[in-house]
């Protein structure tokens, strides 16, 4: 329940990310995102007393805040100065398996054959959903996709392994911590560097990625693939994809196909596959 939380939290990064940069730059918007998110968590950290997080966790926090603070964020941003969140969507629908990968990796997991077929297939199906909703057409904005799949790919990894470790909504605070000394003055810089237009849309649009992508988004997120395991929470973001675009119809004016519904169902069935079997 609760990494399928996260996964609607996270469906509605994109769009809210393109409401966000109607009125401020991808520099500003990332790095603002990333400092407001950081003075929640360290609230939240101060607040209940947490004490810093022992000295074999640092490592592991580092990679999650290189890959979900700052990468993701910022690779998906600037793809999405040009590209419509349907296309960015193909990132989402192959996150996935790229974590499943990686989790195979870097933990061990060795998911059933059973589980990778349907994987694959739910991965296909949303890939083949997504180019086609883009006309098929590859634009500049791939090689920023690709790039955020991979690092948000390690970092939710290396997140869930820690959240077996330590509670989940402290790894994700203290990662968003880690980055302060970064995202204080990137945003200072960015925002005297970019124009800034403050709309109703921009600001909820920065609200939403600081407060619920960046943080309350990802503290159910890794508390959920800490009880269910890396590669079966990871499966559940097949559905996210679809539900982006469902927002995308109702927040910013973009049209759904015929082949949505037929998408969904098979998505459905993937989901329902790899959580049955065994990983």
């Amino acid at each position: 329940m609760q990494a399928a939380l996260g996964v609607v939290a996270f469906s509605l990064t994109f769009p809210a990310t393109a409401w966000g940069l109607e009125g401020f730059g991808p520099w500003s918007l990332v790095a603002v995102r990333s400092a407001l998110a950081a003075v929640i968590a360290g609230g939240c950290l101060l607040a209940l007393r947490v004490p810093p997080p022992a000295r074999p966790h640092r490592a592991g926090l580092a990679v999650v805040a290189a890959g979900v603070v700052l990468g993701f964020p910022l690779l998906t941003t600037l793809a999405l100065r040009t590209s419509t969140t349907a296309h960015a969507a193909v990132v989402v629908g192959l996150l996935p398996l790229t974590t499943a990968v990686f989790s195979a990796l870097r933990v061990g997991t060795r998911p059933s054959r059973t589980f990778w077929l349907a994987a694959l297939a739910g991965a296909a199906a949303v890939l083949a959903f997504t180019v086609q909703q883009s006309g098929g057409a590859l634009t500049g904005a791939d090689a920023y996709l690709f790039g955020a799949l991979l690092v948000c790919a390690a970092g939710y990894t290396e997140g869930g392994r820690l959240a077996r470790l330590m509670p989940g909504w402290q790894v994700i605070g203290w990662a968003l911590v880690l980055c302060l000394p970064l995202s204080v003055p990137a945003s200072l810089i960015a925002l005297s560097c970019e124009p800034v237009h403050l709309t109703a849309h921009a600001v909820t649009g920065l609200l939403w990625v600081a407060a619920g992508s960046q943080f309350l988004g990802l503290v159910v997120w890794y508390r959920g693939m800490a009880t269910v395991g890396i590669p079966r929470a990871s499966q559940l973001q097949l559905a996210q994809p679809l539900l982006t675009l469902v927002w995308s119809v109702l927040l910013l004016g973009e049209q759904l196909t015929p082949a949505a519904p037929l998408t969904a169902a098979a998505v459905l069935v993937c989901i329902v596959v790899t959580q049955r079997a065994r990983g």
